[in-house]
């Protein structure tokens, strides 16, 4: 089968590279995008993965936003003008899903953020099949349009840790804390204060803080921003701590059993609360509490290797769902 698959960021290139080896190694031929960010390429690169690059990230303006989804539209649609695929996959992005059911190709979306307003409106009423966490209740996709939702036992990260061989990626002195700035240019971020930055400075005092910054390499004060692209899930595996605002990389860190926080800034985060009740070290807290929930798990790893191994692979579930006659 002609397997499309196009990655938005960071996150969906790890999801992606997951997905397109298993369905490599079954014969299904790909196509891997992705757009210009400040993630995907170096990040595609790290993992040998070779994408066409379509188009690129500009979230300045809405306008600009508006501009660049509609261009990489018409990419896509001259690049499968004479062999299109016979299946798409992403997570949530808005230029496969428009594409895939304007040239009618059944498409299998995973989606893990039902606070993300305006991509699970754009996304999920295209969607042949949903594929998300049983963390999530299916009434929060179905009111955006979702029809076909398969659930799954676990969370998007066990894609790309359950098997992870973390690379060795500093040499800083412990405590080792990373901190991940919040996602300031996304859509569901915005008038969100950035609580990452103030949180980053206040853990200065307990050891070496690493602010893994989002846009631009702020010099901070008692912080080190490093210049290049780093592999933030091996870099999390290897700290004592990771501090997050909205979860993927403290998700990484959790089920490698490094302890993590997670500052609460949205209403709720289902697959954190789901992992925290699962028993894997990851902490959803005011950003009040940061500095006490700190010293309290800083370095306290934990051995996650059993309970990883009870939760489900979320590429078996897209797996099986393209063997279905019905999918296609």
């Amino acid at each position: 089968m002609r397997v499309w698959y196009d990655a938005c960021t960071g996150k969906h290139v790890r999801f992606g590279t997951a997905i397109v080896d298993r369905l490599r190694s079954l014969g299904h031929e790909i196509i891997f995008t992705t757009r210009a960010h400040p993630d995907t390429v170096a990040l595609a690169k790290l993992l040998h993965e070779h994408p066409f690059v379509v188009g690129e990230y500009e979230p300045a303006t809405l306008f600009t936003r508006l501009e660049a989804s509609a261009k990489r539209m018409l990419k896509f649609s001259e690049m499968f003008r004479n062999n299109p695929p016979e299946a798409a996959i992403s997570h949530q992005s808005p230029e496969l899903c428009r594409v895939a059911f304007g040239l009618n190709i059944p498409t299998v979306v995973t989606a893990d953020t039902p606070y993300a307003t305006a991509v699970n409106k754009l996304t999920l009423p295209l969607a042949s099949v949903v594929v998300t966490s049983e963390a999530i209740p299916k009434n929060l996709f179905r009111k955006f349009g979702a029809q076909d939702i398969r659930q799954y036992r676990g969370v998007d990260e066990v894609a790309w840790t359950k098997n992870v061989e973390p690379r060795k990626t500093f040499d800083f002195e412990r405590p080792l804390i990373v901190v991940r700035q919040i996602e300031t240019r996304a859509a569901y971020a915005v008038g969100k204060e950035d609580v990452t930055i103030e949180a980053a400075r206040r853990l200065s005092a307990l050891g070496t803080v690493v602010f893994l910054s989002r846009y631009g390499k702020p010099k901070e004060k008692g912080l080190v921003v490093l210049d290049e692209f780093v592999d933030s899930a091996s870099l999390a595996a290897q700290a004592d701590l990771v501090v997050s605002a909205g979860g993927t990389i403290s998700r990484e860190a959790a089920l490698q059993g490094t302890p993590s926080i997670v500052i609460s800034e949205f209403d709720r985060i289902e697959v954190n609360e789901y992992l925290a009740r699962k028993g894997f070290p990851i902490f959803v807290v005011k950003p009040s509490k940061v500095v006490e929930t700190a010293k309290k798990h800083l370095g306290n790893r934990l051995n996650v290797k059993a309970k990883i191994a009870e939760l489900e692979d979320p590429v078996e579930v897209i797996r099986e769902i393209l063997t279905e006659k019905q999918f296609i």
